[in-house]
């Protein structure tokens, strides 16, 4: 997939745009600070070397009197000569005591073409020193930082202090080289950062570009009913969480398909079964194959079969019903015994087949307030069960109980019986268990599902007991009358 094409690359380009943008007002910010720092330190330096002149001179001025004497003339000179500075000194009234080539430092020769300080400087000299740029030679290729100020000199032979001026200059090549440095190297780390940022994002960007197209095709896949490939959890949080989650639903829906598949052709089969033995027997009684002495026993045969025919059909309806919430039980008082008695004489022909042993169908008459018709859906698929799964010439056991309002109906099979884990998974809609799957080839996998929503829709219960390679045992509890049961 073209990675320009991908939705994330305009992700990227907002992200690189952002990234530059900080780094360049950070570097605007951290340039200026510094230089800012910078600018006060040689400021505080050229103020603090101005002082120490002017110590100096007010010294040699008690002694001498004299601004103009040959120790203040080389005085003059070796501050400006150490320190690369120009140093003039002005009397009260504004006028310069030295000429600029009378100095021997060279600075001073492109600083002031004047001989005296401008009033304004003075009057402002009079409340506050001066410490900046030159504002008076701001428009020169090099502007001068200055530090002016006013001090009082007095000789030996003055009683009262006079007033003098003090300008110190000197050149901002320093400051200028320092921002210019600071500039370089903040930029070109700044470059780099953001080289190094635009790789690691367009690596971010490939490897999303490409699991999104592989999201995008596989999706289509899964549109298309092919659950053949799975998208590759490895791309980062939150795109992993969603390919695991889209997985499991694709994983679902091949699962429910497959299942459907299998439960569609089921229930063909389960539904060919009784009606073509319904139509078979109807046939040779009417072609007059079955011979009319015997007519009543097959016709006996087809009403067992309706009625087989009859519960596979309400157990599809009903589970629609439970689905949608529509199934509304017709409680009324029902014989649970003859009610149980009745079910399994629909399957005597294959208990006769496996020569199995019945027991406990001659119990007392047991009574109970349930909708005969699920009730005996319940038993019927519990019965079919027993009997599919039951070893030849195994035993059958029934059994009816009623203690404190609770009616019991127990079914118990010998045979294989159940592990732990199908246990747990047994009442699950479509499960069957490894073992039932070459024995079953026809079930619908519903027939437990639904005898436990019947089972609770009665406001009882339905348990199972096993015990490996011995029996199962299937029991449902379920009130005898609707209003023995108080609901929380």
């Amino acid at each position: 997939m073209n990675e320009f094409k991908s939705s994330y690359h305009k992700l990227m380009i907002t992200a690189m745009f952002i990234i530059v943008s900080l780094v360049v007002s950070l570097g605007v910010l951290v340039i200026s600070l510094s230089s800012s720092v910078y600018k006060n330190a040689k400021l505080q330096q050229l103020k603090n070397y101005g002082d120490v002149f002017i110590s100096c001179y007010k010294d040699e001025y008690y002694r001498s009197g004299d601004p103009r004497s040959v120790v203040m003339m080389s005085l003059y000179s070796r501050f400006s000569d150490d320190g690369n500075v120009s140093i003039y000194i002005y009397d009260g009234n504004g006028r310069r005591y030295v000429s600029k080539n009378e100095i021997h430092g060279d600075i001073g020769e492109d600083i002031s073409e004047t001989e005296t300080m401008s009033s304004e400087m003075m009057t402002s000299l009079d409340s506050k020193d001066y410490l900046d740029f030159d504002n008076g030679h701001v428009s020169r290729n090099e502007p001068y930082i200055l530090y002016a100020t006013q001090f009082f000199v007095s000789g030996q032979n003055e009683s009262v202090p006079s007033p003098q001026y003090a300008a110190v200059y000197e050149d901002s090549d320093d400051i200028n080289k320092f921002t210019f440095k600071c500039t370089i190297l903040y930029f070109a780390a700044g470059i780099v950062g953001c080289i190094i940022s635009y790789l690691l994002l367009k690596r971010r960007i490939r490897r999303q570009s490409n699991f999104e197209y592989d999201f995008m095709r596989i999706s289509e896949m899964y549109a298309k009913g092919d659950f053949s490939e799975t998208i590759r959890t490895d791309a980062p949080t939150p795109s992993k969480e969603i390919a695991e989650y889209v997985n499991a639903i694709a994983a679902n829906v091949a699962n429910s398909e497959e299942t459907s598949k299998t439960f569609i052709s089921n229930v063909s089969h389960e539904l060919r079964t009784p009606m073509t033995t319904i139509g078979g027997f109807v046939d040779g009684i009417l072609d007059g194959t079955i011979p009319k002495n015997r007519q009543n026993e097959y016709l006996v045969l087809v009403s067992k079969e309706i009625k087989r025919l009859k519960i596979l059909i309400s157990s599809m309806l009903n589970m629609s019903r439970f689905e949608n919430g529509t199934l509304s039980p017709n409680f009324k008082d029902t014989n649970i015994t003859d009610l149980v008695i009745q079910t399994v004489l629909m399957f005597e022909k294959k208990i006769d087949a496996k020569h199995l042993e019945v027991e406990g169908l001659g119990s007392g008459r047991i009574d109970a307030e349930v909708d005969a018709d699920l009730i005996q859906q319940v038993i019927y698929n519990l019965v079919e069960n027993a009997v599919k799964f039951i070893n030849d010439r195994g035993t059958l056991t029934f059994r009816f109980e009623k203690l404190d309002g609770i009616v019991t109906i127990g079914i118990k099979n010998t045979g294989e019986g159940l592990t732990n884990d199908e246990i747990t998974k047994v009442f699950d809609r479509f499960y069957k268990t490894d073992s039932s799957r070459g024995k079953d080839t026809t079930g619908l996998g519903l027939g437990l599902s639904i005898s436990r929503k019947i089972v609770h829709l009665h406001d009882g219960h339905i348990v199972v007991k096993s015990v490996h390679g011995e029996y199962t045992e299937f029991l449902v509890e379920i009130p005898e009358k609707r209003n023995s049961i108080k609901k929380g």
